[in-house]
């Protein structure tokens, strides 16, 4: 591997669906995982050849082994659709959802935003229901792409999670604390009723 290379330039030119298919926990940890780990440029199957022969360029590995494989397993644009009718208002998919690409509340019915869809697929298996499919939609044009909109669309859910995260942490904190003082001033409370039934 030429040296230098780091992750976010890997990571750019990953087609960030975010599915995990490269059986890493999304595109910049696949990334990571060719830099610091050696791991292979042919795991990439929403990338396809077109991602194979720009790692390889990069990286200046020989793509064409991993050419035929690669076109078996590419899997073509796929925007997720939710049979509104059968959607139990779950939230289950709104929670896998790496973009925030579901809208929808706890007992109501979900819909998909198809233009933040990403098709990774992660909404399937979470459904107890079973209303949820995959459509094929036609690839970018080529030259356009959506990359840079999914990796912002993940960043910021990340950043809400965190958010999220840390404020209930804070809330948690802040009700034990409450609830330790209040214990306390009974226990003085306690102690001052004590001293004034003595005297």
């Amino acid at each position: 591997m030429p040296k230098n290379i780091t992750p976010e330039q890997i990571d750019s030119l990953l087609p960030q669906t975010q599915c995990g298919l490269c059986g890493h926990g999304g595109c910049m940890p696949y990334a990571e995982a060719i830099v610091f780990e050696n791991a292979p440029i042919n795991l990439c199957p929403p990338g396809g050849v077109s991602t194979l022969r720009a790692l390889g360029d990069l990286l200046g590995q020989d793509p064409a082994p991993y050419i035929p494989d690669m076109e078996k397993k590419a899997k073509p644009a796929m925007l997720a659709v939710i049979r509104e009718a059968e959607c139990i208002g779950c939230t289950k998919c709104i929670q896998a959802c790496p973009v925030d690409a579901i809208i929808g509340s706890a007992k109501q019915m979900h819909s998909v935003i198809s233009a933040d869809c990403t098709g990774c697929e992660l909404c399937i298996t979470p459904c107890p229901v079973d209303c949820i499919d995959m459509l094929e939609i036609a690839p970018p044009e080529p030259g356009k792409t959506k990359a840079d909109y999914y990796r912002q669309r993940f960043q910021a859910r990340q950043k809400r999670l965190a958010d999220e995260n840390a404020s209930k942490k804070n809330s948690r904190q802040n009700q034990s604390k409450s609830v330790k003082q209040s214990y306390i001033q009974a226990a003085i409370e306690r102690v001052k009723e004590k001293k004034q039934s003595l005297t």
